[in-house]
């Protein structure tokens, strides 16, 4: 099991791109290099449509999961628009998603305000002093904004804190006890996130702590956000579910429901291409890759899971057993023991599966080492690279 509760990543049907796609990824694509499938990502687009019309839900694009540039603008073809945790990214829901534009953050600035009021379209609020204090301001501003809070239905599905937002002692939402007192006045919407790559059985038991806590602000509501973190277009999810799930209580409340799924998107839809640099021994053969999982695939760390190789097993599994490590100097960047059925040497390119999110969004410049290139396969059969880093990335970042 992953940290969040969910089936755990490596237990899951990683899907790699058709045999000729990845010839020509390895063929064409830098290296380093995220190298984005836009078939796999229509046939997510394609799937969030349909849980879109058959339940009536809304459904939002969360640009913490997924931000890859190239492919946003084909996002609302298919859905209602994103929801953003900054004023950069409200901006970028803005110019190229489109659609509504929701914000979440758990406290802003001022300075927020005069960047994002223009873009956004719902403003929701993480506590009671932030509502207080900010409310009027934003609706003296902008009047057609929806405003919501962010509530904590205190109901775990996760079991480890860092990923956890109702973990004993979290920050994100605003409890039911403390929520008794409160003006709803200006407020249209409730918020609850609980789920991270989850099933649809996870929200309905989220669902139902969330109506008894929460059930008696629903006659001023007129929308409840489900958060994110629904694995919708995971193979073995159940999207019957799901809609069952999302009718049952529009018909019962009248209020419409939001999900804002961010990984659910990004999902088997992109690898990372990467280079053996080195073989060295040290308890067993190690093999030094042009990539970092601190800097490229921090998640490999901070979940922590295996990330999948085209074409390599666990460890014993094939005759060639290797340990694989990233190129900065922090002593833990390992990505883990793989087993190949041919001996690895300097100049291989290795292709790590569904690379397409919560890499691009977290990765970093850490120890000057070069970001992967971004590059997209489109349906036309052309590979484009959309964006190459070099000294100045590294530079600039700094001052």
């Amino acid at each position: 099991m992953d940290p969040c509760g969910a089936t755990s990543l490596s237990e899951l049907s990683i899907q790699f791109p058709a045999e000729s796609e990845l010839q020509q990824i390895l063929s064409e694509s830098d290296s380093p290099s995220y190298v984005m499938v836009e078939r796999a990502f229509r046939k997510n687009l394609e799937t969030m449509r349909q849980v879109k019309e058959a339940s009536g839900a809304k459904v939002l694009l969360a640009l913490k999961g997924f931000a890859c540039r190239p492919l946003l603008s084909q996002v609302c073809q298919y859905v209602d628009g994103a929801c953003a945790s900054s004023p950069h990214e409200a901006r970028l829901a803005r110019e190229e998603v489109g659609g509504e534009v929701h914000l979440f953050a758990p406290a802003y600035r001022e300075e927020d305000f005069e960047v994002s009021i223009p873009l956004v379209d719902h403003v929701v609020f993480n506590s009671i002093s932030q509502r207080n204090r900010w409310l009027d301001v934003v609706r003296d501003r902008r009047s057609s904004i929806d405003f919501g809070l962010r509530v904590n239905p205190e109901h775990s599905e996760g079991h480890t804190p860092l990923y956890d937002p109702c973990a004993p002692g979290s920050r994100m939402g605003i409890r039911a006890e403390d929520l008794s007192e409160a003006d709803l006045d200006g407020i249209a919407g409730l918020h609850f996130h609980t789920l991270c790559e989850h099933n649809s059985d996870a929200l309905e038991r989220t669902l139902a702590v969330f109506v008894e806590k929460f059930a008696w602000c629903f006659p001023s509501l007129s929308w409840v956000n489900f958060g994110g973190g629904h694995h919708i277009t995971r193979d073995d999810y159940d999207v019957d579910r799901l809609v069952r799930v999302v009718r049952d209580f529009r018909e019962r409340t009248g209020l419409t429901v939001y999900l804002e799924p961010g990984e659910a998107f990004g999902l088997n839809t992109g690898v990372l291409v990467s280079t053996v640099l080195d073989i060295i021994e040290n308890d067993g053969q190690i093999a030094i890759l042009d990539t970092s999982a601190t800097a490229h695939m921090p998640d490999v760390l901070e979940m922590p899971y295996r990330a999948e190789i085209y074409g390599a097993s666990l460890p014993g599994e094939k005759p060639y057993t290797y340990r694989l490590g990233g190129l900065t100097c922090l002593a833990g960047d390992v990505i883990g023991e793989y087993s190949f059925d041919e001996p690895l040497k300097a100049g291989d390119r290795l292709v790590f599966g569904d690379m397409g999110h919560y890499t691009m969004v977290k990765n970093t410049t850490f120890n000057g080492i070069q970001l992967p290139s971004i590059a997209v396969l489109r349906e036309s059969g052309s590979l484009e690279v959309a964006k190459r880093y070099g000294y100045e990335t590294f530079r600039d970042r700094l001052g």
